[in-house]
């Protein structure tokens, strides 16, 4: 019993001081640090300006609600591009070609965000890939503007969030028996009365997962958003880097990145009961 309690403590130690001096300390001098706010006199007092800021300019809650409805849309959208794969990878090709498969959905994070945003790069600007191969075939005379706008930071993103939300499905649509299909198959239901009464509700708490995921990588991404999408395109986690790197206003920057957990949180909080899932649920 205590050779058990030792190796126990051996093994917690460690993870627990991990938690405490890079996570947890660090957030909460942040927290407190958010509060400390200078008046005109140059003296540091505490107050609730630093938060009290984002609603009173309208650039700071404006581009939050811009970048919470394009976190939302690429969710979305991800789960629209991926279900289908994960469907055909759980239910219809063999598992031994499954298992290769996902190891090739698997390469991208091998690679890096950096690299694979330059990759993007080189496809999308004007005379990249994408658009000297529609010259060359005649399809257009000029190149095509993708690049640093709306359009390449959302492929991007999508790109790179994918897989986090491929792999919660996939879980979740392994446990389904397949017998429950072919019975309803049998009984005269169609495809789409199969996915969206046993297949989708099935997989509901494997879609929140990734959902969930998915949307709070992209809400507090900054690398993607700020090298695709240019300078047009404007995203909160900028604003965050701003006070923290280029005014140096760390108390106002720590009061916009709680802000934008607490934010976040709220959104997922809110779809979470829209669609009646639970979180332990969907954390199981």
């Amino acid at each position: 019993m205590k050779k058990r309690n030792l190796t126990f403590y051996l093994f917690i130690i460690p993870v627990l001081l991990w938690l405490m001096l890079l996570i947890v300390f660090p957030h909460v001098d942040l927290f407190l640090s958010s509060f400390q706010f200078e008046n005109d006199d140059g003296v540091t007092v505490l107050s609730f300006n630093n938060y009290l800021s984002f609603f009173e300019d309208s650039i700071y809650w404006l581009t939050f609600l811009r970048t919470a409805l394009y976190s939302i849309s690429i969710t979305v959208l991800a789960f629209v591009v991926t279900f289908p794969v994960a469907f055909y990878l759980t239910k219809v090709v063999s598992r031994k070609y499954s298992s290769f498969f996902v190891l090739l959905l698997l390469i991208p994070i091998w690679v890096g965000e950096l690299v694979t945003i330059y990759g993007w790069m080189i496809l999308l600007s004007d005379y990249g890939v994408i658009n000297s191969f529609l010259i060359y075939l005649g399809i257009i005379d000029t190149p095509i503007v993708m690049l640093y706008t709306d359009f390449s930071m959302i492929i991007g993103l999508l790109y790179m969030s994918m897989l986090f939300m491929i792999i919660p499905v996939m879980s979740a649509l392994d446990s389904l028996d397949d017998s429950l299909i072919e019975a309803a198959s049998d009984l005269g239901a169609s495809k789409w009365t199969i996915a969206t009464k046993i297949v989708v509700p099935h997989a509901m708490p494997g879609i929140a997962s990734g959902g969930i995921m998915v949307f709070m990588l992209i809400i507090g991404d900054y690398v993607a958003p700020n090298i695709l999408g240019g300078k047009s395109s404007l995203w909160f986690t900028e604003q965050i880097y701003n006070f923290f790197l280029t005014t140096i206003n760390w108390s106002q920057g720590a009061a916009f990145g709680f802000l934008l957990l607490m934010l976040s949180s709220a959104i997922i909080w809110g779809v979470l009961k829209l669609t009646g899932q639970k979180l332990e649920r969907v954390g199981s």
